[in-house]
């Protein structure tokens, strides 16, 4: 069977394989980091195009002004919040972006509020909200409300590409679907699974990939010596 791509379709077999060898080679990733669901919300809004390093910096930096809640961070002002998130890079941006998913956040409820809110609906409304975007509403989907909802990042498509289950240029949400056909609805095993990837794509499958020990090897085809 292929997919809209061209591909041949992503089966069972070979997702679960993948994700027993990485787990065989790096062990369980315990994610997100975090003490709350919507410090799991902030992070995800912070991480774009940035090390996580660099949020813990962004958050210790909050805390030290304000209580990690988003009424107190609307508290602040937008000159005094960018230069909190100054660390996590982009800050301005960033800053309105928090902004507006803390008003957003307050205005359906809390986490409460969204929480009841059956999960296309969910993700629906945090797509709505300015800078969130579909690999951060599926982080927070996932990690914060515990959703069965796959998270595609670089590392999924530079991995699954090599390996030549996935086309690199698929939209997301080809490559969402694929994800969860294939392993069906598991949040526990997606937020292992991903945060698997995430390892494996900084260690390993990185642009330039290191080869020698690879754990993926004998199933990539662009393995090198």
């Amino acid at each position: 069977m292929r997919n809209a791509s061209g591909h041949d379709a992503l089966t069972a077999r070979q997702a679960s394989t993948l994700h027993d060898r990485l787990l065989a080679a790096y062990g369980a990733q315990h994610w997100w980091p975090a003490e709350t669901p919507f410090e799991v919300m902030v992070g995800a809004v912070l991480t774009q195009h940035t090390a996580w390093t660099n949020v813990e910096r962004a958050l210790l930096r909050l805390r030290e002004r304000v209580a990690l809640d988003a009424a107190a961070i609307l508290t602040l002002a937008p000159d005094d919040l960018a230069e909190a998130l100054r660390p996590a890079g982009y800050f301005n941006v960033k800053a309105r972006r928090l902004a507006a998913f803390c008003a957003a956040y307050l205005t359906a409820g809390g986490f409460t509020g969204l929480d009841a809110l059956p999960t296309d609906r969910l993700r629906h409304t945090l797509l709505a909200i300015h800078g969130i975007g579909p690999e951060t509403a599926d982080d927070m989907l996932l990690y914060a409300f515990e959703r069965p909802v796959f998270v595609v990042d670089a590392y999924t498509r530079r991995i699954f590409a090599r390996l030549g289950l996935l086309d690199a240029q698929a939209d997301y949400e080809s490559i969402r679907a694929a994800f969860e056909t294939a392993l069906g609805p598991d949040a526990p095993l997606f937020k292992e699974y991903h945060a698997l990837l995430v390892r494996h794509g900084k260690e390993r499958c990185r642009i330039r990939p290191v080869c020698p020990d690879c754990p993926l090897r004998q199933d990539c085809p662009g393995a090198t010596a």
